[in-house]
């Protein structure tokens, strides 16, 4: 079967299974803190339209669900809270996805930074590092 968009060469990308190279996967920022794992992926079609199943499609963005609450109270975090990486900060993907910038620019760790800043703050002893030192 001669098709073009397989013979072509392409330089700088990598093809890979999803579900083997990247969902479950943990993402750590630039730092080496982990951010987040990969939940979901947002995938277009290489003109940027919908991606079409069984044409070739682009990862554009790595999708983390805010799980902290779901995990306490139950249920299921909804769609509207869904925090998107795009696919350019990323800048390897091997046994972690990791990015390039840090995790305070992103919007995927509100709901831990939220919790830390207003829940264990407020414990004694909640602001102390353990790894700092006395």
């Amino acid at each position: 079967m001669s098709d073009e968009r397989h013979e072509r060469e392409v330089v700088g990308t990598r093809v890979v299974d999803a579900r083997l190279h990247l969902l479950s996967r943990q993402v750590l920022d630039v730092d080496g803190e982990p951010v987040t794992t990969v939940d979901d992926l947002e995938v277009r079609a290489p003109d940027g339209g919908e991606a079409v199943p069984g044409e070739e499609a682009w990862v554009s963005a790595i999708v983390g669900w805010p799980v902290l609450v779901t995990r306490v109270l139950g249920g299921h975090p909804p769609r509207a809270r869904r925090a998107e990486v795009a696919w350019s900060d990323v800048g390897h993907v091997g046994t972690a996805v990791e990015l390039t910038v840090t995790a305070d620019t992103l919007d995927v760790g509100w709901t831990e930074r939220w919790v830390r800043d207003h829940v264990v703050g407020r414990i004694p002893g909640g602001r102390h590092d353990p790894e700092a030192g006395s």
